[in-house]
């Protein structure tokens, strides 16, 4: 019984994997389709719209195989070496998605939106008499 449940479990993970794998591919072609739809041509504003969309897909379908990553070291066997490789690869994946996030909206994730601040603080400029 636990052998059949691992066994399917390790299925689900491969299967997950692979649509991670697919999200970034079709995120690459959504992408170009998107931005060169918006502008029309291909100028400075089709590159910024493509690579902030490819950027977007790539963080998606990383945190899709890191979770693929968890269900597969789920059914191995717990030994120090596979939860030594399990972290190693989630560290790195968290890394590069980390990086991403800077990289396309400029800021860390745990910092504060500068135009949502903006915002907030005309708003209450604004109800202020």
């Amino acid at each position: 019984m636990i052998a059949t449940l691992a066994h399917y479990i390790d299925v689900i993970a491969k299967i997950v994997e692979i649509i991670g794998v697919l999200i970034m591919f079709f995120g690459l072609f959504f992408a170009f389709y998107r931005g060169v739809r918006r502008t029309g041509s291909f100028n400075h504003d089709t590159y910024v719209e493509i690579r902030q969309t490819v950027g977007k897909s790539i963080l998606l379908g990383l945190e899709v195989l890191i979770a693929a990553d968890i269900m597969a070291t789920v059914v191995t066997e717990p030994t120090l070496r596979s939860v030594l490789v399990l972290g190693f690869i989630v560290l790195i994946r968290t890394f590069l998605s980390l990086s991403l996030q800077v990289e396309l909206e400029g800021r860390f994730p745990w910092q504060k939106d500068q135009s949502a601040t903006k915002q907030t603080s005309k708003t209450e400029s604004l109800d202020k008499p």
